[in-house]
């Protein structure tokens, strides 16, 4: 099994603006693999606190990844504990379709969504947020 780590462009910029960095995504990811989940949200998202820069986990970011707990992870919506308390009804269901459709994705998909730029792949020990040219949003 070969352990892929994606985020959405639009996660990307999120996460440039906020300063999360893809150590960070892959050590989330690590402590998910061993169960240290916040909460599953159904329809293979879950939910995982990540901290940010100078204000640790309990004031820091919330994430919502798609995954099966296996290879392929994708990082598709963040936000802080102060923009929003939690996510629900439409926009739930929204991110659930997004994560059936690209948990579906076959490996050409994938490289299909990574060339047009709708999806980027963290390499394990690479900050790419400095390198891959995305930029926040102002």
């Amino acid at each position: 099994m070969v352990l892929r780590v994606f985020k959405t462009r639009t996660f990307a910029r999120w996460a440039t603006r906020v300063g999360v960095s893809d150590a960070a995504l892959w050590k989330s990811v690590d402590e998910m693999r061993q169960g240290l989940l916040d909460a599953d949200l159904g329809g293979h998202v879950v939910k995982k606190r990540i901290a940010l820069p100078g204000r640790g986990k309990r004031g820091g970011a919330r994430t919502l990844v798609a995954t099966r707990l296996a290879e392929h992870w994708f990082f598709l919506y963040g936000f802080g504990k102060n923009e929003r308390s939690d996510i629900g009804g439409s926009a739930l269901k929204g991110l659930q379709e997004l994560a059936r459709d690209l948990l579906g994705f076959d490996e050409a998909e994938i490289e299909i969504a990574l060339s047009a730029g709708e999806l980027l792949e963290l390499k394990h020990g690479q900050d790419q947020s400095k390198e891959s040219g995305v930029r926040g949003d102002s």
